[in-house]
């Protein structure tokens, strides 16, 4: 209702709410100043009035003694003839004005001595005194008489009043008329009390009226801050409570929300109303037509809600929520208006969703396991159990069914053959128990049974049958294996001569290793020194056959000669290249050779081999390519990286035949360098791949007998490689060719030898 009012409103409302603290504080003002102005106007027209009277009692004195002293000097009224009374009562009657109150004022009529001889009405008080003594000595109206006019004066009496005095005929003496301000203001007195009751009435009781106002104000305002604590703690409730109120106006198709239906969806509204178009939004369209709700609420068809719907959230969320609502009907206007209440329960919701996903992951949990379980509750009624549960039992599925008793269960059970109890290892739980049961079929079945909190139990049973088997055969075995352990004792001691014959024979080994271990060193040292001794006349025999072979000191005989010494150069050096290649092998194996690395630039060295061996690739026709990035540099041995190239790159062009292709390629990657050597020479077979790079070992085909060669040139590169800390790898194919990779750290940890150092 009160966002309807806010709606209707509009800015006038909000107008009046922020003037309503002026106004209340200038209520009693207006009243104060109210009371004032009436005070003020009131005493204006008293005195006006009291003015009035005054002139006109004054002139109307005057003309009431002027007209009734005409009336006794005329002559048809003669006062001596009728008497003074008389004449002075028909003289009054006569000059008096018909709406003139005779009671008034006082006619007195006097002689010429100037004393009282009659009064109209009459006033004994006057009659017989002189009008010197009722109006004083010190006034000039028995003097001038008429020409003293009227006059305000005090009276022997002591009462103030109005006099005038008119002279007749000095035998007649003269006429007094006094009208006392006690008569003449009688009325303006009555007035003035009556209003002055009238105002005092007014002012209290618009006194009381501001009282009333502002006790009214007061407890408004308690009202308001009892309604204003009502709605926070309603709205607190709501929000704690994750639900809100819904007032939905069938007639105009407007909704008002608590705020807390707001915040949960986290909409803004200043008023408090959506409308029916909004809120078909927020709704899921899956979930309710509201469309149709709406037709048939303001049709009558259904006067009550009670439904699960989502909303969407500002954020695109969906949230769960229960509406329960009623259609009142307003008496006042007869509108209709579908009232309820909206809460939450996406988390009562998700708690479900997972509480069933739970008990189902519980249940087949229970029901997968290889034991048989069942669940009784503290009615001994029978909560659920597995499916080998009821096959353990021989039990159908009308006698499992939840809430079934113990005893009708048990009634239709497979009932045990034997029930041995096992006692327990320490003190039992209240209501537990194991025993172990042999059922009809033979199977053994261990029985665990354990008091739940709620009062129920659980019991779980195992399949023990291969177990009671087991222990069958172990009863056996173990007197079998007391038979056998005698015997095991006899054999124990012929084990003990045979480990003292072992022991020897092991001492004996050793020995032999440490002679086998020495006659290799041996070995590699003769070779080493045979290859120095044998390289110096070598050297010296190449020289020579090189000198012949050039002619540098002069022409050496016949052609036959020349080529004699060419073959004689050629077989020194071939013999030469291998015993380096046994005095580097034999260095390698004997630990004596040492590595210097440093940085070196690739590209170079592998100019440098490809350069050595072009002559001989140019003669057989082969094409050397190489493919390397340029700048590459890693830390090494230089003479061990090239010896390496050279001794994989003649192999590839010795065993490459003519018109053939080697290839090189050089690759950084990450932290190593990757190079292979690929030739379309003869291959090798895929099982004498894995002989290769063993000392002196060739394959043997038909194009490798045609060339010589120690075998030594891979085994010496994969040591090298290895030294480096990398790695070689051979694949080939027969016909195809071969490829040979090599791995290098670019920052190797060289292996040094023990002797190098």
């Amino acid at each position: 209702m009160a966002g309807h009012i806010r709606l209707l409103a509009g800015p006038a409302y909000y107008q009046l709410l922020k003037a309503e603290p002026i106004l209340k504080r200038s209520i009693p003002v207006l009243i104060i100043l109210f009371i004032a102005y009436v005070a003020i106007v009131r005493a204006a027209g008293l005195f006006d009035e009291y003015q009035i009277r005054h002139t006109f009692a004054r002139d109307e004195t005057g003309l009431i003694a002027a007209t009734v002293s005409a009336a006794l000097a005329r002559p048809e009224n003669p006062i001596v003839a009728v008497g003074p009374a008389t004449a002075l009562r028909t003289a009054v009657a006569e000059a008096a004005p018909p709406s003139a109150d005779p009671e008034r004022r006082i006619v007195l009529l006097a002689d010429a001595a100037g004393r009282v001889l009659a009064s109209v009405p009459r006033a004994a008080r006057f009659e017989g005194r002189s009008l010197i003594d009722i109006f004083g000595a010190a006034q000039p109206l028995t003097t001038f008489g008429t020409r003293a006019g009227v006059m305000e004066l005090k009276l022997a009496t002591g009462e103030t009043a109005f006099a005038a005095v008119a002279h007749l005929d000095p035998k007649l003496g003269s006429v007094a008329v006094i009208e006392t301000f006690e008569a003449v203001f009688a009325d303006w007195r009555a007035s003035l009390g009556s209003n002055v009751v009238m105002f005092t009435c007014m002012a209290l009781i618009l006194l009381v009226l501001t009282y009333a106002y502002f006790a009214q104000i007061e407890r408004a305002a308690a009202t308001d801050g009892l309604h204003r604590d009502t709605t926070a703690r309603a709205e607190t409730a709501f929000r704690r409570g994750r639900c809100g109120l819904w007032d939905w106006d069938l007639s105009q198709d407007r909704i008002f929300w608590a705020s807390s239906m707001f915040e949960m969806l986290d909409w803004r509204s200043e008023t408090g109303i959506i409308g029916f178009a909004d809120m078909a939004r927020l709704l899921h369209p899956d979930d309710i037509d509201i469309v149709a709700l709406a037709r048939r609420l303001r049709s009558g068809e259904t006067d009550t809600v009670d439904t699960v719907v989502r909303m969407r959230r500002s954020d695109g969320q969906w949230l769960w929520f229960r509406i329960r609502a009623e259609v009142v009907e307003r008496p006042e206007t007869g509108a209709r208006h579908l009232i309820g209440i909206a809460t939450d329960v996406t988390e009562q919701r998700q708690i479900a969703e997972r509480s069933a996903t739970a008990d189902l992951r519980l249940r087949d949990a229970i029901e997968t396991i290889s034991e048989a379980f069942v669940l009784w509750d503290a009615d001994n009624r029978l909560v659920m159990c597995n499916s080998k549960y009821q096959q353990l039992h021989n039990l159908a599925d009308a006698a499992v069914q939840p809430g079934t008793p113990y005893s009708d269960v048990m009634l239709s059970a497979r009932q045990p053959v034997v029930h041995t109890p096992i006692p327990a290892d320490g003190p039992p739980e209240d209501g537990s128990r194991t025993y172990e049961a042999q059922i009809e079929d033979g199977r053994w079945l261990q029985i665990n049974e354990r008091r739940t909190k709620d009062g129920g139990f659980v019991s779980v049973g195992t399949d023990i049958t291969q177990l009671k088997r087991h222990e069958e055969r172990l009863t056996d075995s173990e007197r079998r294996l007391m038979g056998t352990v005698s015997d095991l004792r006899q054999s124990r001691q012929a084990l003990e001569r045979q480990a003292q014959e072992l022991v020897e024979m092991a001492e004996k080994y050793a020995g032999e290793k440490a002679r086998a271990e020495e006659a290799n060193k041996i070995k590699s040292d003769f070779l080493a020194n045979m290859s120095h001794e044998l390289r110096t006349p070598l050297n010296a025999i190449i020289g020579f056959s090189d000198i012949m072979t050039q002619g540098v000191n002069g022409a050496f005989g016949p052609n036959k000669f020349v080529e004699y010494s060419r073959d004689i150069h050629e077989s020194g050096t071939f013999l030469l290249r291998v015993i380096n290649d046994i005095l580097d092998m034999s260095r390698i194996e004997a630990g004596a050779l040492a590595l210097e690395p440093q940085e070196i630039r690739l590209d170079e060295i592998v100019e440098d081999s490809t350069r050595v061996l072009l002559p001989l690739a140019e003669d057989k026709r082969i094409a050397v390519e190489t493919e390397i990035e340029p700048g590459i540099t890693f830390t090494a041995d230089h003479r061990a990286i090239k010896q390496i190239l050279m001794n994989l790159l003649s192999n590839a062009v010795k065993f490459t035949p003519a018109g053939g292709r080697v290839a090189i390629k050089v690759r950084a990657v990450s932290g190593a360098i990757t190079m292979s050597i690929q030739d379309t020479g003869i291959g090798i077979p895929r099982d004498e791949v894995r002989k290769l790079g063993r000392p002196f070992v060739q394959v043997a085909n038909q194009f490798t007998k045609t060339h010589k060669g120690s075998g030594l040139g891979l085994a010496i590169a994969r040591s090298l490689v290895e030294l480096h800390g990398g790695a070689m790898k051979i694949s080939s194919t027969v016909g195809v060719g071969t490829i040979v990779s090599l791995r290098l750290p670019k920052a190797p940890a060289v292996r040094r030898d023990r002797r190098a150092a």
